[in-house]
């Protein structure tokens, strides 16, 4: 196994940890994680702010290891599975656990799974057809909204909520409307790969 897929793996250890940690019931089992007053009127819990650091380690693997596999030609079949894998256990898996929480609206992962649902059906498809799309210019500026967006949040969003301004919140609801972009780009990109010969020449 060579390093960036090592690289990928470990975010996947990763995300698997921060998901169990959020997941798990602590106060039922008689532990109780430090909290923090922050200028008189935010309290903040440290197990989100350990979760935002483990998040921000794997976002930035995820960077690594894109960029040692393709500057020393190591990309292979087996990471571009595993860093798909990643993305959707560390995104998808801690927005549903935000959601609950109530950090953002439930409507967020469902239409962030769902877009994702359709974009892996049109690539297996365009695959099967030898046809693969590169990720658009929508699509980065997702990913770049969505990490930036979610780690603001696991940090209470400091230090914009001590001037009252949800920075983090704004930022996924973006990434959330260039998702739902970026997939019917993808659509279109790759329909004539999938859609029935006399649709087609219409």
């Amino acid at each position: 196994m060579n390093l960036p897929n090592k690289i990928t793996i470990t975010r996947i250890i990763t995300a698997i940890i921060i998901l169990i940690m959020l997941m798990i019931p602590w106060h039922n089992m008689g532990i109780t994680f430090p909290t923090f007053l922050i200028a008189g009127k935010i309290t903040i819990d440290l197990k989100y702010i350990i979760a935002g650091v483990l998040f921000v380690i794997a976002a930035l693997t995820d960077f690594l290891d894109g960029r040692i596999a393709r500057s020393k030609n190591l990309v292979t079949d087996f990471g571009k599975v595993m860093d798909a894998i990643a993305d959707k256990v560390l995104v998808n898996g801690l927005l549903i656990i935000m959601a609950y929480d109530g950090f953002i609206s439930i409507a967020i992962p469902v239409i962030i799974i769902t877009r994702d649902i359709f974009v892996d059906s049109f690539k297996m498809a365009s695959g099967n057809k030898g046809k693969v799309v590169g990720a658009s210019i929508a699509g980065k500026a997702k990913t770049m909204c969505m990490m930036t967006g979610m780690a603001l949040t696991l940090f209470y969003n400091l230090p914009f909520e001590l001037i009252g301004i949800n920075i983090g919140y704004a930022l996924i609801i973006i990434a959330t409307v260039l998702s739902v972009i970026s997939g019917v780009q993808y659509y279109y990109n790759t329909k004539d790969t999938f859609l029935p010969e006399k649709e087609n020449k219409a």
